[in-house]
């Protein structure tokens, strides 16, 4: 494809764009066109560096306009107090986009440290790296069990549901103490405190696991459902605004 040209169709359908929005690209320079005859060709280098730059901006554009957090929040909430764990929704990167919905006291004092925000940041990071579809629980940097569910939006990964701080099965006490021991001199917490906190934590059998799993898959269908939907709404306002302007230009 590449040195080729395209035609105004299948530019559309690679930006996924109509074809209003592909003339306004190529009047404000994002497209380079060349008139044939009666048609508009458009070099494919460009097109495809378009798409490359759509690709990788994804994210952030629909975290910032298309994922509603007060909206997010509340749903997260509830979903935490029904099935009883602590949630959040996090970046691709684990960078956290809402508070943390029922948060344990152990996590709350993980949390409560630049050291310690950074390592759950980074098993959640760990999460969203990872390739199944179905959520499955693995262990944070401080030993209990997260899932996350995946919020997809144009089949690029947008964020993740991360739900846990539980135990899968009761922890051998002598290696708990050798945890706290370690996790209290990592972040520089109070050791006694930490010891009573980890004590409080549930333990979760598998079959409530599993059905912890379905919900949160549910959930995060539930986001994508709405960032799917605000992301429809926002190209067609950009398309009406878009029209407005080319009318009264032509005017």
């Amino acid at each position: 494809m590449a040195g080729e040209y395209l035609t105004t169709k299948q530019v559309q359908e690679l930006l996924k764009v109509d074809r209003t929005t592909v003339y306004r690209m190529m009047k404000d320079g994002r497209l380079t066109g060349v008139r044939i005859g009666q048609q508009w060709r458009f070099s494919s280098d460009g097109v495809m560096a378009m798409l490359s730059e759509k690709k990788e901006s994804v994210t952030v554009a629909v975290i910032a306009d298309v994922l509603p957090m007060h909206c997010i929040q509340v749903i997260q909430d509830v979903f935490a107090d029904i099935a009883q764990v602590g949630s959040l929704t996090a970046d691709s990167n684990g960078e956290p986009l809402t508070e943390v919905s029922n948060c344990a006291g152990f996590c709350s004092m993980m949390l409560g440290t630049e050291s310690g925000r950074k390592a759950c940041i980074g098993s959640w990071k760990r999460l969203a790296e990872g390739k199944e579809k179905h959520p499955e629980f693995f262990k944070c940097h401080a030993g209990l069990r997260y899932a996350r569910g995946r919020i997809e939006v144009g089949g690029e990964l947008t964020a993740i549901l991360v739900s846990g701080q539980f135990y899968g099965t009761p922890p051998d006490p002598d290696e708990q103490d050798v945890r706290v021991e370690a996790l209290s001199r990592e972040h520089n917490l109070d050791k006694s405190k930490l010891s009573e906190a980890i004590k409080k934590i549930n333990v979760v059998d598998e079959h409530r696991r599993q059905q912890i799993a379905d919900w949160m898959e549910k959930v995060a269908h539930t986001f994508e459902q709405i960032a799917c939907e605000r992301a429809d709404l926002m190209d067609r306002l950009r398309n009406i605004a878009a029209l407005t302007k080319l009318e009264t230009n032509q005017d």
